[in-house]
């Protein structure tokens, strides 16, 4: 009976290891989404997308060095602070919030969250051919992993191609204002009846398609960069939350000095009311800091390198879904059907590294065992964890 009981738990702690992690991928997923479409609402009432990232990252710096002090344990001998680690860090915070964040936001600010999902799915694509021009990264035709990743990056740039160029029919016809009908001595009028004001937005009112799709581009682009700068970086630091806290800080006190300098001097601009704007600004960093981040973690170190990044084309679905039911007089079958495509495309090429590794891994260990050594590292071993999930604007 012990014996029954003590199978039988666990198995359920092993139901539990593989449902926990999914189930907390995809409402993540699905929360990005959600603030996605709330920044988007805020910035097409008047919102400026610099003041929107210099607020979020602010409050999220603060919120992450609290929890870094009270929360995150891993204390080891490593020196707090040196001078190439500063200049990591400062470098991530640049090119992952300052560059990075604003390209995104403002592209967000001139076209939906179903570009800002596709164009993220561009980062895997755009890493392989980068990496072969850059001769970091070996492409061999024997290869299924590399003739894969090459279809699979082919894929992705064409549906980021009809992602910008086409849109597409809306889901539903735009309706045609209201009329009402008063009669007076003189004679009839026709009173046009404007629509009531949409609580949120998920098409910007001053679209500019190809302009918001180029800047997602060239913020997707900047991420790829991001990401190796990343990798150099855990290896000089293991404490990821640390990393993460310092380079959010830095990266927020450059984005202020552009914005205020540069992008935004308009000082009223960068006043808050109790409104709509404050809550999203705080909802955003709240998520975007301690709890995306610690999920994350969580999952690469319980699943592997692979797990939290196969989630990502599942905001395409939650996108499109949310655009079809509430916002269908703006949610174009194009910009559907090109971020599908973008998915695709991802999926391929993340499939094409996963075997590439895995025959890379098969090789060491070959070699180590003619050699009479044992291989002790695999590549969950030597691959860094994702830092924060850096590829989308929220």
């Amino acid at each position: 009976m012990r014996m029954r009981e003590t199978t039988m738990s666990g198995g359920m702690k092993a139901v539990l290891g593989e449902v926990l992690p999914c189930t907390a991928m995809v409402v993540v997923e699905g929360l990005i989404i959600g603030l996605t479409i709330m920044a988007s609402t805020a910035m097409a009432r008047g919102m400026s997308p610099y003041v929107f990232v210099v607020y979020t990252n602010a409050l999220g710096s603060f919120i992450l060095l609290l929890y870094s002090f009270f929360f995150d344990r891993d204390r080891s001998e490593e020196p707090f602070f040196t001078l190439p680690f500063f200049l990591r860090v400062c470098l991530l915070g640049f090119v992952g919030i300052t560059i990075a964040q604003n390209l995104a936001f403002v592209g967000l600010s001139y076209s939906s969250p179903i570009v800002a999902c596709g164009m993220a799915n561009q980062i895997p694509a755009i890493s392989f051919i980068l990496g072969i021009i850059l001769r970091t990264a070996k492409f061999d035709w024997k290869s299924t992993g590399s003739r894969a990743r090459l279809i699979g990056s082919l894929i992705s740039f064409t549906g980021a191609i009809s992602l910008t160029l086409y849109k597409g029919p809306t889901i539903r016809s735009h309706s045609s204002p209201s009329l009402s009908l008063h009669t007076t001595a003189a004679a009839a009028a026709l009173v046009v009846v404007p629509p009531p004001p949409r609580l949120l937005v998920f098409s910007s009112p001053h679209e500019n398609w190809i302009l918001g799709c180029a800047l997602f581009a060239a913020s997707s682009l900047t991420l790829v960069i991001w990401n190796i700068i990343q990798v150099g970086t855990v290896k000089m630091c293991s404490q990821i939350m640390k990393i993460i806290s310092l380079y959010t800080f830095f990266g927020t006190v450059q984005s202020a000095l552009l914005a205020i300098l540069f992008l935004e001097r308009d000082l009223t601009a960068w006043k808050l009311d109790l409104n709509f704007e404050l809550l999203i600004i705080v909802l955003t960093a709240i998520f975007s800091s301690a709890i995306r981040s610690s999920i994350q973690i969580w999952c690469t170190k319980l699943k592997g390198p692979y797990f939290v990044p196969a989630f990502k084309p599942f905001g395409i679905p939650y996108a499109s879904t949310f655009g079809s039911l509430l916002f269908a007089d703006t949610f174009h079958y194009g910009s559907m059907m090109g971020a599908f495509v973008c998915g695709v495309g991802y999926y391929t090429v993340l499939w094409g590294q996963i075997k590439d590794d895995e025959a890379h891994n098969k090789s060491d260990n070959n070699k180590n065992n003619n050699n009479g050594k044992i291989n002790s590292s695999s590549i969950d071993d030597v691959r860094v964890p994702l830092l924060e999930d850096q590829d989308s604007p929220v």
